[in-house]
């Protein structure tokens, strides 16, 4: 909700619809070229939803969220750069990817986490991200701020 209707907003809804579709097949490939023998099996969306933040983080550059900062017992509600919370995850990902290439941790049959197919969602989603993100006439929108037009 919070990435996804701005992308939707920007791209159309069939628009939006294919480019989910694509980025969750694109996030499948991605996996299964980088692990093809695996036999741990693979379901979500998440691959999906990583193109979608890829898509956001281009289209949406100076965008701010809301955020949960913990630290240790404490938490607060924050904004951030959109550009760094999903740096954050990006960076997260590729790490914990790599990681997981060199310790082979998927290959146990304990299962996991699939995170090429985030990489490979998420570069989709800068891919589709640099394509939209074209420069537009700033318009105002229905909160009073600059941003998509629904």
């Amino acid at each position: 909700m919070v990435f996804g209707d701005n992308v939707e907003g920007r791209l159309g809804h069939l628009g939006y619809l294919i480019f989910y579709l694509a980025a969750g097949i694109i996030a499948g490939l991605a996996q299964v070229v980088v692990d093809p023998t695996s036999n741990v099996p693979s379901l979500g969306a998440s691959g999906a939803v990583a193109g979608v933040l890829g898509a956001y983080l281009l289209m949406f550059p100076h965008a701010r969220v809301n955020t949960f900062i913990f630290l240790g017992i404490f938490f607060f509600l924050t904004r951030l750069s959109a550009i760094i919370v999903i740096g954050f995850w990006a960076v997260l990902q590729f790490f914990s990817g790599f990681t997981e290439i060199t310790n082979r941790t998927a290959q146990t049959g304990e299962g996991g986490v699939a995170y090429f197919a985030h990489i490979g969602g998420f570069v989709a989603g800068l891919i589709v991200g640099a394509i939209f993100s074209r420069p537009r006439l700033p318009n105002t929108n229905r909160y009073g701020g600059f941003g998509p037009r629904y």
